[in-house]
């Protein structure tokens, strides 16, 4: 199985910038999709990025396209979300996850058989 743990949130004025990254365990990590979904307060869970077991292939939100870019290193079992121009908007608690199987896109289409979930990190953004 997979364990993933997110650090790099934080406190961040709007325009500024902030990395997050998902530490996974585990000798299949590079098998694995990976993607990045986020929750604000009292909304639902939604989608961010998406990025292929390789890192060949990536799939943004659109409210993220043109400011976040999400790339991992498999040799450090590692993904990570570069988060530019925040917006206040984009405040909430961002999880990292992983699947086996399926297309990049099917992480946002099909969330319910996503295999493994972080707990999660917060990131807020302040106007």
């Amino acid at each position: 199985q997979v364990q993933l743990v997110e650090s790099g949130g934080g406190l961040v004025q709007a325009g500024g910038s902030l990395r997050l990254s998902c530490a996974a365990s585990g000798r299949t990590f590079s098998t694995y999709n990976m993607g990045w979904f986020r929750q604000a307060p009292g909304k639902e869970r939604e989608f961010v990025a998406a990025i292929s077991s390789s890192g060949g292939s990536t799939y943004y939100a659109d409210s993220v396209t043109g400011r976040f870019t999400i790339s991992r290193d498999n040799a450090k079992n590692t993904v990570y979300l570069q988060m530019n121009s925040l917006k206040p908007e984009d405040t909430a608690v961002y999880y990292c996850a992983a699947r086996s199987s399926g297309t990049i896109w099917t992480m946002r289409l099909v969330p319910t058989r996503i295999n493994y979930w972080g707990k999660g990190t917060l990131v807020t953004v302040s106007s």
